[in-house]
């Protein structure tokens, strides 16, 4: 299996789950400003979309978009990341990935855009107000996301929430969800992954 990753990216998330999972996979990594492969082959002639994650399953066949790649993972790999279909586990599931996929990255989008001159404290807010949500859900006292089982949901939380400590954005103001930052950084699969791309190894 080939994993498209560009490091830091949402791409971090299945590349955590194949470690979890310890599916033998080939990492091939992906300049994304000029959406070319190492050797300079065009990504655009692999993944028309020039987005990351894609996962090729087979020869010439490709998935992307991170909700489905990770899913798709947890069914043909690792059961034991995602509950049963058909449940309302995993109905939670979706809920959970499709939020981080739309409403919680998407907040990022003005700090990565960031214009000259642009309020860094009005780009910051709607962040900051998302993980103020995310820590009352984990407030509980739950180990992951979805409870006590760490999950893909976990993996892509995760790798989303990275992006607040690289802009700076500290979480004095949300432990619960410090705690669990350092909780999944200190699992050996997001250590080993973490390391392959070359990202701190930072939690929180």
């Amino acid at each position: 299996m080939k994993l498209y990753y560009s490091p830091g990216t949402c791409s971090l998330a299945p590349h955590i789950v194949l470690r979890e999972a310890g599916v033998p996979h080939q990492l091939i990594r992906v300049d994304l400003r000029r959406h070319q492969l190492a050797d300079g082959a065009d990504y655009y002639a692999v993944n028309p979309k020039g987005s990351v994650p894609a996962i090729e399953i087979g020869e010439g066949v490709l998935l992307t978009e991170g909700v489905a790649v990770l899913q798709y993972l947890a069914d043909q790999h690792a059961p034991a990341l995602a509950p049963a279909n058909g449940t309302l586990g995993r109905a939670r599931l979706h809920e959970i990935l499709n939020y981080v996929s739309s409403d919680y990255a998407k907040a990022y989008t003005p700090l990565f855009y960031l214009a000259d001159g642009a309020s860094r404290a009005d780009a910051e807010r709607p962040v900051i107000a998302k993980l103020g949500y995310l820590d009352r859900l984990l407030a509980d006292g739950r180990a992951f996301i979805l409870g006590p089982q760490f999950s893909v949901a976990d993996a892509y939380l995760f790798a989303v929430t990275r992006w607040a400590i690289d802009f700076g954005i500290g979480f004095e103001a949300v432990p619960a969800l410090k705690a669990y930052m350092a909780r999944v950084a200190a699992r050996a699969p997001v250590q080993q992954a973490l390391l392959a791309e070359g990202l701190a190894a930072h939690g929180a």
